[in-house]
């Protein structure tokens, strides 16, 4: 908008301005200059300026769509109850080394190849990586000791 006037109204004023007012018949509702075949009729008034930004300047294109009320969204969103905290599972609390001592079970009949598939088993339901953020610590330290006991149990194997 140039001096509260669009481009093409500008230009077509500069015309008017140029041709001489015989040129440009003024209907009213904009300008018709005969010099443009079928012409072309302007609308003189540019309407409201409307100042939007973000969600607000969204809609006021979608004129189609009934109006809709943000602040109406933003409180359902905001009523919407945070997720519960997890709940810890209880294989998470057994942190003694007797305790998954008894949970890996580990023999004097199991071979390198079965400590191995213990090793994974465990892995899988106490990796770190697989457990909740507030966990974490307990599974770091699950994993430790069963990586040591399984570490001392195959070292075993090599010393009978």
């Amino acid at each position: 908008m140039l001096f509260g006037q669009s481009v093409f109204q500008s230009v077509l004023t500069r015309l008017r301005q140029e041709h001489g007012e015989d040129e440009a018949e003024d209907t009213g509702t904009g300008f018709r200059i005969k010099g443009l075949g079928m012409g072309f009729v302007a609308p003189a008034d540019d309407g409201p300026v409307v100042t939007a930004t973000g969600t607000e300047a969204y809609f006021a294109f979608l004129p189609d769509v009934t109006e809709i009320e943000i602040e109406s969204v933003l409180t359902r969103e905001e009523r919407q109850e945070p997720p519960p905290a997890p709940v810890i599972p209880a294989h998470l609390l057994r942190l003694t080394t007797e305790e998954i001592a008894a949970e890996l079970d580990i023999t004097a009949a199991d071979t390198e190849a079965t400590l191995g598939e213990k090793r994974r088993h465990f892995a899988k339901a106490n990796h770190p990586d697989g457990v909740a953020p507030e966990f974490r610590e307990n599974a770091n330290t699950r994993m430790k000791t069963a990586n040591l006991l399984i570490d001392t149990a195959i070292k075993g194997l090599f010393w009978r």
